[in-house]
């Protein structure tokens, strides 16, 4: 048996509810993949009551899992919990080990790894409610980014800020509502997703940019919330995933960073990089998605759909990893 393992989405009208229930869609599709390979399967949502998750456990009496926590109770910096839990209990489960879920949940410390490591980010800072010393060790704009959240939440046109005088209220503002902020500077240019399947050496997927070009100009090129959650929105109607030939060298440049970073950072089964060019041409690491969206028409699936694979014969390959970890 195995069992799907995911968060109890927010009520519909809450604030970002679109994002949070976005984990049923990947429920749903993947259930029906293991329903299709004939692979018993039962669902066992989670929330932060751990005794609660414990006794669902116990009475499906599941043999592996798919974990698709993003989150308990909307909080991401739970998102590693489920996770850690399954690891104590000896149950093998599906993608990013607890430590790598906690690790790129949080922005900053992704940015301190990368930089570490020597692999390429934007310049940034940690603003942590305090006075910024002098923000104008940045190069601007710059782009501000909740620390702790996930799937764009926090990040919009607004987010970006031209100058260092309009810095501080605009702190203030996002930290109000979103606590510790990551402000980095703002790489205008090509945006590419690179996503990576297997382990430990994982295979890297046809590179994914995304089109930009129908964008109204005053508008910056970002993919923020509404980009991916609000149908209606400007944003997310000019803002389109392809898959378009590149240049053997940047592809092996994105390859090679990519990898670089699912190594780095420990991930596992699945995962994806966000980067962007500069105008110079260099690369820049902008996020590291462990156990990224699975929901059928997220990027990931996209990716693997280019390389030959259905969504079914994706789940497939991920019961393969399920089945290596079991032995």
């Amino acid at each position: 048996m195995i069992g799907l393992i995911y968060n109890q989405p927010i009520e519909p009208g809450l604030a970002n509810w679109e994002s949070s229930a976005d984990v049923m869609a990947q429920v749903d599709a993947i259930e029906q993949s293991l329903i299709d390979l004939g692979r018993p399967v039962t669902r066992i949502p989670v929330s932060r009551n751990l005794k609660r998750f414990l006794q669902d456990i116990e009475a499906a009496d599941i043999q592996a899992a798919f974990n698709l926590c993003e989150s308990l109770d909307d909080d991401p910096f739970f998102i590693a919990h489920p996770a850690a839990v399954l690891e104590l209990l000896g149950i093998p489960f599906t993608g990013a080990p607890s430590a790598a879920l906690q690790t790129t949940t949080n922005k900053q410390i992704t940015k301190l790894f990368l930089r570490g490591a020597g692999l390429p980010t934007p310049a940034s800072f940690l603003y942590d409610g305090t006075p910024v010393a002098d923000p104008s060790q940045l190069r601007f704009p710059v782009i501000i980014k909740p620390r702790d959240q996930d799937a764009s939440i926090g990040i919009d046109q607004d987010s970006i800020i031209d100058t260092a005088a309009a810095l501080p209220d605009a702190l203030t503002s996002f930290f109000q509502t979103y606590g510790p902020l990551l402000v980095e500077e703002y790489i205008d240019g090509r945006e590419f997703n690179v996503s990576l399947l297997g382990y430990p050496a994982p295979e890297v997927m046809p590179v994914a940019e995304i089109d930009f070009s129908s964008m109204p100009q005053h508008l910056h090129h970002i993919v923020g919330y509404r980009a991916k959650w609000e149908p209606d929105s400007v944003e997310y109607r000019q803002t389109k995933r392809v898959f378009p030939p590149l240049e053997h060298t940047l592809t092996a440049r994105l390859q090679d960073l990519s990898r670089r970073c699912f190594q780095l950072f420990g991930l596992r089964d699945y995962g994806r990089v966000d980067l962007r060019m500069g105008s110079d041409g260099s690369l820049y690491v902008l996020e590291i998605n462990a156990n990224p969206c699975l929901s059928p028409d997220a990027g990931f699936p996209a990716a693997v759909g280019r390389a030959g694979l259905d969504y079914t014969a994706m789940v497939a390959k991920m019961t393969t990893f399920l089945g290596d970890r079991m032995v």
